[in-house]
């Protein structure tokens, strides 16, 4: 190496010495602005590296401490932390590097081999990135002030150090294309993002990238000068811009807008500068200028992945989508750029083109792309704990996925170590379990279960001498035990030599009831221990199987076991909990434990420690002796100072200090929930060492069980009796503790990853021996806590585990005594293992537990014991119930006389009475109970009801009474919403269309048909308009002289006239424009000839049909979904209404059925009656009543009543009874007799009838018997009554027949009507059939359709837009056109009024033309004269050329005359008219050359814009031919479809040979009605043709006579003109337009002008007068003023005056008179009150007239006279505007004699 790398580092860090830009959060700085102008800066050579030994962190030792600084030499790294977003890099086809703790693991993926680089500080890593050519990688890190440090590859040497991008961490970080620069963005706090030149290793760009988590940043991959940065709810756009300041970051932020809010992890930005990001549920988001463009989901708005988009790749032209469901998928490229939203959901479907899945159990976070002997392959990086090697080409060579490495996913929970060789066991939550050789740095097996590990023990060599067996805990409360061994070593298995281990299951129990968090031996070997979350801890007896002791209970979830080591006397379990408490407890005896109830051990001795915090104690303690050191320092410096002082022989005066106030000493703090306990272990029975996190961290505490067993031990306060400061752990405590006993050693794993080792005296923990340590950073920093640390079976090798599942194994041994072979050795199987069955698994994780299973089968025993007790009660009940029926049948057995009434067996009432109460009760019970129930039964009924019943319409059979015919009604469904609402909405997106391309054409014909309007007369429309405007005259005031009303009246005279002229000629020249606006153009087409012409030739010729290949569609014959989804709606409507109606015409028939039947019953009845009068033998027979069947009312299948539930309740129990063996005795059946009722005979039955027939017989009997023989009389009647009763008899009869007839017969007609209706409804469903084929073909055709029809709306909006904008410009250019033709007309008649202003033989004619034409400076200064005169057009250029020419020969001809000077002779007013003329000339002839310029670049858009249009015009037929013919294709895949046509043999007329045909591929099915419309269209267009020739012949001769009309008319004209024409030359000597002169005649708008003026003269004028009064009146206001001011000066004075008397007065008393008023003391000091008051009146008059002068100051106008002080004086201004110098009060006051 050339140089230091210490001193490379200063000069090649350029951000060095701005560590205060860190500090700006949103500050953007360049490194070009950093730099000093006259500073040079010195490039870092590219030869230069920087020592890796220099630059990577190693371990760190105190210096007291003994232990060497390479005590451990890292080994291996066995993990992989899977669930950082983005942890694989891949460097070449063989090498894979990831971030394992604190060190970049490259490792090479055939051999395993693996490479570390550590990290720089010591904090950690955030991120690794490879370069674009392989030749480099980047390492992020963390850590306060982190670098970036830049490797090369494959030598990995440090090549650049970037120092100063970010506070505390770097999160990502990524190259560009080429390599050159490198973006990092920074964590919390300050979310930096920076652009560095990382070769000379300076900061060129640096901005805050956003206010929360920021997770990746990336640069374009076609524009190097554009990244994303997107995290927490953002995606943010940057772009290098160049500023008058430097190269600065221009960030935009991305809006969502309606879209919710989604934390973004993968992006990508596509080639045009669109951005495609994922979301949180799946979808894709594509971004355009910083708003969501479109949201992208699949067909049927299933999202693009189940979950998050973890990443976007963008490769050779294919997007692909990594997400966490495990599925990659590749996207269309250009769909997805071109996607444009079609509503207002703004989602956009789309199918991927290629899609891989690699498993259920698969979460990918990153892929990266590396090629393989030229072929492309990803790597994959999967958080389920997996890299994968893919090949996404998706061809029939694809490899299959192969997964190239496996490891545990998320952290590690658990390791342990084999106690006999190199082999170690780890457990995580992924579910796994996992064997290790850490001799040879290799995995050797796998198992999974179906919960995750959550602790792990290797039993130890008294446990299992072999050394195989594992004991793991699961978080569900499962304890497997497990077992290794080799496989090769089982009879018949010895050709097993792929498979170096295998595990198998060999028990399973559940202890627990949450996660098992500790597991324990006992030292001996007899007892295994577990504790959990679940406050419980379960001992079990260890023998070939583990069989369960007891539980105890613990006042916390259990963090550790340890049991005593075998040094002490009695084997106890210290349990540690979470929350504080420690518990020791004596080891269980196997089998002297009651487990018959209850595994829970009560009789325990159990001993409880319950921490109480002491930390601020003792920070208490420490504080008070650093206040009394520092008073002794004091002290100690006091006196020496005083020694110094005497021995100087200066004296010192013993003078006792003021001690200064000490602040108060801080209250001792106890935290209200108990620290939590990490770790500890035994240091003596019944003392040991804890380490507790929270506010408790920072010490070791040894504490001790005490004896007082017998208090609560929620209630107990221990503390500690001693403590060992722990340095650097106050916010870093300690959670794994292990002993190396070889070497006497404590290793301690941190909070934040880190490792510590503490030297041991004699082998124990004292006080004094855990000052000094050694120090080293292995696993991450933030999510690295150490979960464990085992030593080896030597102590040679240790293991860590850690939360970022990271496995890394240290050597212990030094280079010498590290052994040669290091090989395993895999314990052997148990005999006759292969003979045992699989071990039945635990895969539930709601079973029971061992003491749930216990409390069951206890709970079971004393159900069943209840059980048998009940029915030995009910055999009792049974036994008295068969006594008491035995009584009642002796009592019945009894005569009547004899018999006890049932009342006289009940005991007694109120026993009933309160069994009813009782009863009631209970029924009123149930019914509260029930009532939620009974309620949800309901509306789940009615549910149901809604769902099955409703939407049916109920199918009944209505039959006939004399047949066998019946008829049914259509079984119907609701017409389905969709189609109704397609049915009401329409083809909406057809519709807008049609009306598009409507309006455009309508467009069109409106411009061909309407006329252009001619400059001239549009400008004057302007003109007059204007005119309009100006003679809306505004609401004057009213006038205030009679001069001003005589000219308001005067003007209002001329406008009224002026109007009235005006409207006049408006209506003439309206007139004239609809004349000229009627008249036709030479090419003028009538519209109904041309629909005629049009309809004639589409429809001349053959028939043509849809399958011809010249078969064109109209837009109304075109074909949509929507279309088609609108005729099947309509079609199955009519069906349904068809189907209803016949439906309700067989309803009609029941209802008939119904009203016949009960009409047959009353005639039934009465013909009874009849009978009744009648002898039998005359009776005939009674038709039957007709009943309905149950399928004629189906409706009442589902009515109920209680009655139908109670008998549906007995007959379902009926059947559970069939099923059941019989129960019961004779007594309950014959109690149930007596409650049994016969069912109702119905009024229609048969034994109904029977029984009225017998009664009417009895009847008649019995009256026969009673009656006696009639007279002749009494028979003639009865003979009477006989014939009419036989005669109503047969018509009741006859009348029954007829009704049973007719309905049959209705039946039979509904019935014909029926099935034909059913031969068109068979068709209408193949038609419906077809309908669904056609709308299946569309919808898959649909997708492109849209696509066209949008393509054509937007061509046709663009074409709007080009259309509008091209009128706009012509009218802008007719405008232009007009204001040309104004001012050469202005230009005309200038040189007119020159002329005229001339006269004739001027003398002076070609002078003052010369001075006319002449070019001069324009009074308005105009740049660039020359480019316009360059613009303007021929006729221009032509005038000049005659001026020139003009000029040229005036000059010729008088050389003398001065242009500027008046010649003499010539008229002054016809000079200076002249010179105005000329300004005029040239300023309208520069605004004639802006017009024309103007007007010429109107041209030149209006000619790009016609071009544009014309590209457009273009785009749309090609695009409209486009879709023509894909209608052509989806008619012709429509006409593919086979459609049923049902035909009878009349129908078919093409017959071959008078037979049928074979084949009828070839013929054609042609409607009726169409055959006879062409045959009739025939003879109609015969017809049509001789009407037509007819007509065209009137039209011709028509055409003649107007032709001859025309000319007469033009010859009238013209003669009309001459006329005009001489009668103005005769009156006026010349042609003159009227129309101007009749506007020009008056000048209204001057004449108002004039009038105003004269107003605002009056106004002015009043307004005057008014301030001059004011003035008068403000000057007497200001005399008054004055002169009340001069009073109050005056009296000032006196007062002064009058104050200085009495002050004199005063002096004199007190001074000269003070001996002769000594006897009159009292008076002297009554006068002095006296005086004093005085002066106090007098002064406040002095301060009262002080304010009212202020007060009058402050009302002056002008300045009068007034007091000021100045120096302690009073001044007194004058009144005059002169400035003299004002003269103090006391000199007024001096020079006036009278003031004393």
């Amino acid at each position: 190496m050339e140089q230091e790398p210490e001193e490379e580092e200063e000069q090649a860090d350029p951000s060095g010495e701005e560590g205060n830009l860190d500090k700006q959060d949103s500050s953007q700085v360049s490194s070009e602005s950093q730099k000093h102008p006259e500073e040079v800066k010195k490039r870092i050579p590219e030869n230069f590296f920087y020592s890796y030994e220099d630059v990577y962190s190693g371990p760190y030792a105190t210096d007291d401490t003994e232990i060497a600084t390479d005590l451990l030499t890292f080994k291996h790294s066995f993990g992989y932390d899977c669930t950082r977003p983005v942890n694989l890099m891949m460097m070449d086809r063989q090498t894979v590097g990831y971030i394992a703790g604190n060190q970049v693991v490259l490792q090479n993926l055939r051999t395993k081999y693996q490479k570390y680089v550590r990290s720089s500080c010591g904090g950690g890593i955030g991120f690794i990135t490879a370069h674009p050519n392989k030749e480099y990688f980047a390492v992020g890190e963390k850590g306060k002030k982190p670098n970036i440090v830049i490797y090369t590859y494959p030598s990995v040497r440090p090549y650049r150090i970037l120092k100063g991008g970010t506070e505390v961490a770097y999160v990502f970080g990524d190259f560009n294309r080429t390599g050159t620069l490198l973006a990092s963005v920074g964590s919390s706090p300050d979310y930096m993002l920076t652009i560095w030149d990382w070769k000379q290793e300076e900061t060129l760009l640096r901005s805050k990238a956003f206010a929360q988590d920021v997770y990746k940043v990336m640069f374009s991959a076609e524009n190097e000068e554009h990244l994303t940065t997107a995290g927490s709810g953002h995606i943010r756009f940057w772009k290098m811009a160049l500023t008058l300041t430097g190269l600065k970051l221009q960030g935009a932020l991305g809006r969502f807008g309606k879209t919710a809010v989604s934390d973004i992890i993968g992006f990508v930005e596509l080639p045009d500068g669109k951005v495609v990001s994922g979301t949180e549920w799946g979808n894709l988001l594509l971004w355009e200028g910083g708003l969501i463009k479109v949201e992208l989901c699949q067909v049927g708005h299933k999202p693009c992945h189940e979950g998050p988009v973890s990443q976007l790749v963008f490769d050779e032209g294919d997007l692909y989508s990594i997400g966490k469901d495990g599925f990659i998928r590749m996207w269309n490229f250009e769909v997805v750029d071109t996607a444009d939203p079609v509503d207002d959901t703004g989602l956009v479907e789309m199918e991927p083109m290629n899609e891989l899945w690699l498993g259920k159990n698969v979460s990918l976070n990153f892929m990266t792309k590396i090629r393989d002997h030229g072929q492309p392959f990803w790597y994959a990086q999967d958080t389920n704990g997996a890299i994968w090697k893919l090949d996404l080409t998706f061809s029939n060579m694809t490899h299959d996925p192969e997964r190239v490495c496996t490891f545990h996913s998320g952290g590690i929970e658990a390791v342990g170590v084999s106690p006999f060789t190199c082999l170690m066991a780890t457990t995580a939550l992924d579910r796994s379990v996992r064997i290790y050789d850490f001799g040879s740095n290799s995995q050797l097996s796998v198992i999974k279960f179906k919960q995750g590990g959550t602790a792990l023990k290797w039993a130890p060599a008294v446990v299992n001498p072999e050394g195989g067996q594992i004991a793991v805990g699961f978080e569900d409360g499962v304890v497997r035990i497990i077992e290794v061994y080799d496989p090769k070593l089982l009879p018949g298995h010895e050709d097993r030599t792929n498979e170096t281990v295998e595990i198998n299951l060999k028990q399973v129990f559940k202890p627990h009831a949450a996660a098992v968090t500790a597991l324990a031996y006992e030292s001996k070997g007899d007892v295994f221990a577990t504790g959990s979350k679940d406050k419980t801890v379960f001992f079990f007896a260890v023998m070939d199987e583990y069989k369960p002791i007891g539980f105890i209970s613990v006042p916390g979830p259990v963090q550790a076991l340890h049991w005593s080591p075998p040094s002490h006397d009695k084997s106890t379990l210290l349990i540690l909990c979470e929350n504080g408490f420690a518990v020791q407890v004596p080891a269980p005896l196997p089998g002297k434990q009651d487990t018959a109830t209850t595994y829970h051990i009560k009789n325990l001795p159990t001993q409880y420690f319950h921490f109480y915090s002491i930390k601020s104690k003792i920070k208490l303690q420490e504080e008070m002796a650093r206040r009394e050191k520092e008073k002794q320092e004091k002290e100690r410096a006091r006196l020496e100072w005083i020694k110094q002082q005497k021995e100087l022989g200066l004296e010192v005066e013993q003078t006792e200090e003021e001690e200064p106030e000490e602040e108060p000493l801080p209250p001792v703090y106890i935290p209200e929930e108990s620290s939590p306990i990490l770790c500890g272990f035994y240091s003596a029975p019944g003392k040991f060492w804890l380490s507790l996190g929270g506010y408790d961290s920072g010490f070791l505490y040894h504490c001790e069980f005490s004896h007082d067993d017998e208090e609560d031990p929620e209630k107990r306060k221990d503390e500690p009796f001693e403590v060992i400061p722990m340095e650097d752990t106050e916010n870093n405590p300690i959670h794994r503790i292990s002993f190396c006993t070889n070497n006497s050693l404590m290793f301690c794993g941190m909070q934040d990853g880190s490792l510590r080792a503490y030297p041991l005296r004699d082998k124990d923990v004292s006080v004094g021996a855990l000052k000094d340590y050694w120090y080293l950073n292995i696993h991450d920093n933030d999510n690295g806590q150490i979960r464990g640390i085992s030593l080896s079976h030597d102590d040679g090798c240790l293991i860590t585990c850690g939360g970022d599942g990271n496995i890394f194994t240290f050597d212990l041994w030094s280079e010498e005594e590290l052994p040669k072979d290091l090989k395993v050795i895999i314990p052997p199987p148990r005999s006759g293992l292969e003979k045992e069955k699989g071990t039945e698994d635990i895969r539930d994780p709601d079973a029971y537990t061992i003491e749930e299973y216990k409390q069951k089968k206890e709970y079971e025993r004393k159900m069943k014991e209840a059980e048998e007790k009940k029915n030995k009660k009910r055999e009792e009940l049974n036994a008295l119930r068969q006594d008491f029926v035995f009584l009642l049948q002796k009592n019945q057995a009894l005569p009547k006389h004899m018999q006890l009434h049932r009342e006289e067996f009940q005991m007694d009432r109120r026993i009933f009475e309160e069994l009813d109460r009782q009863r009631l009760q209970r029924i009123q019970l149930v019914q509260k109970e029930l009532a939620w129930e009974n309620e949800k039964q309901l509306i789940g009924l009615q549910k149901l009801q809604t769902q099955f019943r409703d939407s049916l319409e109920f199918t009944l059979t209505v039959h006939a009474i004399q047949s066998n015919h019946q008829i049914s009604t259509y079984s119907l469904q609701t017409v389905s919403e969709k189609y109704a609402q397609d049915k009401r909405h329409g083809d909406s997106k057809w519709e807008v269309l049609k009306e598009k391309r409507a309006a455009l054409k309508e467009t069109e014909q409106a411009e061909e048909e309407v006329p252009r309007k001619t400059g001239p007369v549009h400008r004057e429309s302007v003109v007059f308009e204007n005119e309009d405007e100006m003679l809306e005259t505004p609401e004057v005031r009213k006038p205030t002289t009679r001069y001003i009303e005589s000219r308001h009246e005067k003007i209002r005279r001329l406008v009224e006239k002026y109007d009235a002229l005006k409207a006049k000629i408006m209506k003439r020249r309206a007139e004239w424009h609809e004349l000229y606006k009627s008249k036709p153009r030479d090419n003028y087409k009538n519209s109904k000839d041309s629909e005629e012409i049009k309809e004639a030739r589409e429809n001349i010729g053959c028939y043509r049909l849809k399958t011809a290949t010249n078969y064109t569609l109209t837009e109304d014959d075109r074909i949509s979904t929507d279309k088609k989804m609108m005729q099947l709606a309509v079609l199955e409507d009519l069906i349904h209404k068809v189907k209803v109606n016949m439906n309700k015409e067989i309803m009609s028939l029941r209802d008939l059925k119904v009203s016949t039947i009960d009409e047959i019953k009353t005639l039934v009845k009465e013909l009874k009656s009849v009978q009744a009068s009648l002898d039998v033998s005359e009776h005939l027979p009674v038709p039957l009543i007709p009943q309905l069947h149950p399928d004629e009312a189906p409706e009442k299948k589902v009515e109920f009543n209680s009655d139908v539930l109670l008998k549906f309740k007995e007959e379902q129990e009926a059947k559970a009874k069939l099923k059941e063996p019989l129960e019961g005795c004779p007594s309950s059946r014959a109690f149930r007799h007596v409650f049994l009722q016969t069912p109702p005979v119905e009024e229609g039955h048969p034994m109904a009838q029977a029984a009225d027939t017998s009664a009417v017989v009895t009847e008649q009997n019995a009256f026969d018997m009673e009656k006696a023989e009639p007279t002749e009389m009494e028979l003639e009647i009865l003979k009477r009554e006989k014939i009419k009763n036989l005669y109503l008899q047969e018509t009741l009869i006859k009348k029954i027949k007829t009704l049973v007839t007719n309905f049959d017969a209705e039946l039979r007609l509904l019935r014909h009507k029926k099935l034909k209706m059913d031969v068109q409804m068979k068709s209408a469903d193949l038609r419906c059939l077809t309908c669904c084929e056609e709308l299946l073909i569309l919808k898959k055709l649909e997708i492109h359709e849209d696509l066209l029809e949008e393509q054509i709306c937007a061509l046709i909006n663009k074409q709007e837009d080009m259309q509008s904008k091209l009128k706009s410009y012509l009218a802008q250019m007719e405008d232009r056109k007009c204001e040309i033709v104004m001012l050469q007309e202005r230009e005309k008649a200038l040189y007119a009024s020159f002329e005229a202003s001339l006269g004739e033989n001027n003398e002076f004619a070609d002078f003052l033309t010369s001075i006319l034409k002449k070019e001069v400076e324009y009074v308005e200064k105009e740049v660039g004269r020359e480019a316009d005169e360059e613009n303007e057009n021929e006729e221009g250029h032509d005038e000049k050329s005659d001026l020139k020419t003009d000029e040229e020969n005036c000059g010729s001809e008088d050389v003398v005359l001065d242009g500027s000077v008046c010649p003499e002779g010539c008229s002054e007013d016809l000079f200076l008219n002249t010179i105005q003329l000329r300004q005029q000339r040239i300023g309208i002839e520069k605004a004639l050359a802006e017009e024309k310029k103007v007007a010429a670049d109107l041209k030149k858009e209006y000619d790009a814009l016609a071009i544009k249009a014309k590209a457009i015009e273009t785009s749309l037929d090609r695009t409209n031919r486009e879709l023509e013919a894909f209608q052509w294709e989806k008619l012709h895949r429509l006409n593919e479809l086979d459609v049923v046509v049902p035909l009878r043999l009349h129908q078919v007329q093409c017959l071959v040979d008078g037979e049928m045909p074979r084949d009828f591929s070839q013929t054609l099915v042609f409607t009726n009605q169409a055959l006879q419309y062409l045959r009739k269209r025939i003879v109609d267009q015969r017809n049509e043709k001789i009407m037509h020739r007819e007509i065209h012949k009137e039209a011709k001769e028509q055409h003649k006579e107007l032709l001859q009309d025309k000319k007469e008319m033009e010859k009238e004209i013209k003669r009309l003109e001459e006329k005009c024409n001489d009668l103005m030359m005769e009156k006026f000597g010349r042609l003159v337009d009227f129309e101007a002169v009749q506007v020009h005649s008056v000048n209204i708008p001057m004449e108002q002008m004039k009038v105003r003026i004269m107003e605002k003269e009056y106004e002015h004028f009043v307004e005057l007068k008014e301030w001059e009064e004011r003035i008068v009146v403000l000057q007497h206001q200001l005399t008054k003023l004055t002169r009340e001011n001069t009073s109050k000066l005056h009296q000032l004075n006196r007062f002064c005056h009058e104050k200085h008397q009495l002050e004199t007065e005063l002096e004199s008393l007190m001074t000269g008179q003070g001996r002769e008023f000594e006897g009159t003391q009292s008076a002297d000091i009554k006068e002095t009150a006296r005086l004093e008051s005085r002066l106090v009146h007098v002064t406040s008059e002095v301060a009262f007239l002080k304010e009212q002068i202020n007060q009058a100051r402050l009302c002056e106008v002008k300045e009068p006279a007034f007091l000021s002080r100045k120096g302690g004086c009073l001044f007194l201004q004058a009144l005059s505007q002169d400035f003299e110098t004002p003269t103090p009060c006391s000199e007024i006051v001096a020079n006036n004699p009278s003031h004393p």
